[in-house]
């Protein structure tokens, strides 16, 4: 359902599709809380981070696969909720099988896994291409982000700051600090993808 003052879905659609990172940005912000509303009602059981994680990867699929949507097919937050559907179930299950592969500090298969100890430290594939890059190339990529994402991927691409650290600075909870470096991470990888065509 469109806010108040927003722009009509269908006009938000056709210029994501043409790579307008900013309309993505306010699909985002009309459907997170139906979609958070959503998971939360499926998967009782799922804490926060991993409602968020799935509406973050489920923005990120859909981003990329934004031109195989049909509107005469699905409304856009059906569509929307399909791919985030798919997203928990491949979450879910990863987990699942990870779980059975931690070594626990202290042999009881209720303590904290060791991985979730050193998660936020380690950096991803995209992360360590974009480090490696020309720091003015990385500063450009940022500037082009959409506001809202542009402090949190200077202090995590540019700075290396831990996310608990952009947290504390920028007075955000940890889990809008993952989900906002992670959306912004994949829009620098389509800016990439355009500028490479």
């Amino acid at each position: 359902m469109a806010r108040p003052g927003s722009r009509p879905i269908d006009e938000l659609v056709r210029l994501a599709i043409i790579g307008d990172g900013a309309a993505f940005t306010e699909l985002w912000d009309t459907h997170i809380d139906s979609l958070r509303t959503y998971i939360r009602g499926w998967l009782k059981n799922l804490d926060d981070f991993y409602v968020d994680d799935i509406c973050s990867k489920s923005f990120e699929k859909a981003f990329r696969q934004i031109r195989s949507y049909d509107p005469s097919k699905s409304q856009f937050g059906t569509w929307l909720r399909t791919i985030a559907h798919n997203t928990a179930l491949d979450i879910v299950e990863q987990e699942s099988r990870s779980r059975r592969k931690y070594v626990y500090l202290d042999d009881e298969p209720g303590s904290l896994p060791v991985i979730d100890t050193i998660r936020d430290e380690i950096d991803t594939p995209l992360e360590s291409i974009i480090k490696s890059e020309d720091q003015q190339q990385t500063e450009k990529y940022i500037d082009a982000l959409p506001e809202l994402y542009r402090e949190v991927a200077r202090k995590r691409l540019v700075d290396a700051l831990p996310y608990k650290e952009i947290a504390e600075e920028l007075g955000l909870e940890l889990n809008t600090v993952r989900t906002r470096i992670r959306r912004a991470k994949a829009l620098i990888e389509k800016i990439k993808e355009d500028a490479d065509r």
